[in-house]
């Protein structure tokens, strides 16, 4: 891992990862979506609310695996002092928040056909919503640090304990449904089983790696414009020295 702690050797490698997984990401989503729009029959109880399915699901999922990113790159940043980890850290924050925001959405107009309200303050639906005020917050410290940084100061640290810190939040959002009665169904696929018919279940499978693919693509695409910032950043800096 450490041999691409290296930025030049990770923009090389980014240069032809990124566009490969943005355009098989771009393709398998569109595939799926349209799969599960026109092609998949109603549901015998949802009927065609269950096409929501195919964006909502990948969408909560990306949302949690956007913040379990952060917390790793942040982990990895404050143990190992790794180069790009607070880079991979900032660089998921924004599609990890648009991706909560979409599934919070698309969540919210299945269940006014399906439990005859908008919103309930749930354990699932609080929880994934503290999810995106922790982005929010994210987003914010961040952007703080890096003044902070170009400044001489460690804010950087105090993003990357919050990081971890929020991850307390990803097995709440994850168990709730179990924990708490909740209008929320339980858990559909665990390790190993699945109670979802396979008609919905492999177009969702495809459509969960399409958008999985698309957000690895988004966050190299941010990360080399983050590399790319701190570069231009350090030559004004060399130049204004001299």
């Amino acid at each position: 891992m450490h041999g691409f702690a290296n930025p030049a050797r990770f923009l090389r490698l980014a240069r032809w990862l990124m566009p490969l997984l943005l355009v098989s990401g771009l393709l398998l989503s569109l595939g799926a979506l349209l799969w599960g729009l026109f092609m998949v029959p109603p549901d015998r109880l949802m009927g065609q609310t269950v096409r929501i399915l195919f964006l909502h699901v990948p969408s909560v999922w990306l949302g949690m695996a956007g913040w379990s990113t952060i917390a790793i790159s942040s982990l990895v940043e404050l143990v190992w002092r790794h180069p790009l980890a607070s880079i991979a850290a900032r660089a998921a924050a924004v599609p990890g928040a648009t991706f909560t925001a979409i599934g919070l959405a698309t969540g919210s107009i299945w269940g006014r056909p399906t439990w005859g309200t908008w919103w309930v303050w749930d354990g699932r639906l609080t929880s994934f919503l503290i999810l995106l005020f922790l982005y929010f917050g994210y987003i914010a410290l961040a952007g703080a640090a890096q003044k902070d940084a170009a400044a001489g100061g460690g804010g950087s640290r105090v993003t990357a304990i919050f990081g971890i810190v929020g991850a307390i939040n990803i097995p709440i959002i994850n168990r709730s449904v179990v924990w708490w009665n909740s209008l929320h169904q339980p858990p559909s696929i665990t390790l190993g089983k699945s109670t979802i018919d396979g008609t919905f279940l492999w177009p969702l499978l495809i459509a969960a790696l399409g958008f999985s693919l698309l957000f690895g693509g988004l966050v190299l695409a941010r990360m080399r414009m983050l590399l790319a910032d701190i570069q231009t950043e350090a030559r004004l800096r060399r130049k204004a020295m001299a």
